[in-house]
């Protein structure tokens, strides 16, 4: 069983930065792939990035590549979301998930945080 317990959201400027973090429970945490989505208002869950188990293979949303940076430490059994050049459409709820293998599909998942709130300011 894997738990997730992310933190880091909050209020900042376009072009500012935060840097989230997710938090796993779990003896297994190691073996598991995790990946990071959102969820605007009114819009469907979307993926955002994701990393190997190894941390050796990532994968990012276009509309995010350039600016954010996923990263892990199996050490601390935490991974990390680093957002560079927010922009106000960056917006949303923000949630961390764990699975056997990256994919950039909901479905895949198994395992969800509870979200942490990402608001960017015009």
């Amino acid at each position: 069983q894997v738990q997730l317990v992310e933190s880091g959201g909050g209020l900042v400027q376009a072009g500012g930065s935060l840097r989230l973090s997710c938090a796993a429970s779990g003896r297994t945490f190691r073996s598991y792939a995790k990946a990071w989505f959102r969820q605007a208002p009114g819009k469907e869950r979307e993926f955002v990035a994701t990393i190997s188990w190894s941390g050796g293979s990532t994968y990012y949303a276009d509309s995010v590549k350039g600016r954010f940076t996923i990263s892990r430490d199996n050490a601390k059994n935490t991974v990390y979301l680093q957002m560079n050049s927010l922009k106000p459409e960056d917006t949303a709820v923000y949630y961390c998930a764990a699975a056997a293998s990256i994919a950039v599909v909901t479905t895949h998942y198994d395992y969800w945080g509870q979200g942490t709130q990402v608001t960017v300011s015009s």
